[in-house]
């Protein structure tokens, strides 16, 4: 990993480890409310990942469909088939999620049980801002914090005890399984746009702004498990010195 590498993730390390910090507090005592409550919210994130940059299942199902015909003339096939496994792996989280929520509502799930909260809201307005300025270096740092690093999975795949949890943790292992290096991948696609230290500062303000924000929404998916005190005196003491 380069040093611009490095920088970038300790500018992210505070921020997800506070998104993990309050997902492993939120499911030591998690009832079964409390699970449907949060799978409402994830469930939405999965069908609308990244709102702003990848532009939710359908519609990226649509462009690949429209794709296809200019595969091995316009569009690689590798490209090609990396958007697809993408789209394949996204979509079986939501099926391996919506099966917890199934489980926990002895119902089929429909439409209405995933929403979007206000703060993922949020999230979504910060993200399109970035990407709608046209600016490859915000793009990528849009790209880069996808995910938060992984962290809350992570913390899912540790999960045992009733049939929740371990549902729980077999979907989160394999969302870890899928997503643990993505931030790694978007760094080495970040680091061909900075060109000086001010693309670097630019760079790593967006990261902490999005970071920052991926926090708040994470706070009121897992219902306020720790209070903003208790993140703002977590992420300072998290803090990575940059080289």
């Amino acid at each position: 990993m380069s040093d611009i590498e490095q920088q970038l993730e300790s500018a992210a390390w505070p921020y997800w480890e506070a998104e993990a910090e309050i997902a492993k507090r939120f499911f030591a005592k998690a009832t079964n409310d409390d699970h449907i409550f949060y799978l409402k919210a994830q469930l939405w994130k999965e069908l609308n990942p990244v709102d702003g940059y990848f532009n939710g299942l359908h519609r990226e199902l649509s462009n690949l469909v429209d794709m296809y015909p200019k595969v091995d003339k316009e569009i690689d096939r590798h490209d090609y088939h990396f958007l697809l496994t993408q789209l394949t792996e996204e979509f079986n989280h939501y099926v391996m999620l919506a099966d917890i929520f199934e489980h926990l509502m002895g119902r089929p799930i429909s439409p209405a049980d995933t929403i979007q909260l206000s703060e993922e809201k949020k999230l979504g307005d910060l993200r399109r801002g970035y990407v709608e300025k046209d600016d490859p270096l915000l793009k990528a740092a849009v790209g880069f914090t996808e995910g938060g690093g992984a962290r809350l999975f992570r913390e899912g795949k540790k999960l045992s005890g009733n049939t929740v949890n371990d549902m729980t943790a077999k979907a989160m292992q394999t969302i870890y399984d899928d997503e643990e290096d993505h931030y790694r991948v978007q760094a080495k696609e970040a680091v061909g746009h900075i060109a000086s230290n001010a693309d670097l500062e630019r760079m790593m303000h967006a990261i902490r702004a999005i970071s920052a924000q991926r926090v708040r929404m994470r706070a009121e998916m897992f219902r306020d498990t720790m209070t903003e005190a208790e993140i703002g005196a977590f992420i300072a003491a998290n803090e990575r010195p940059l080289n």
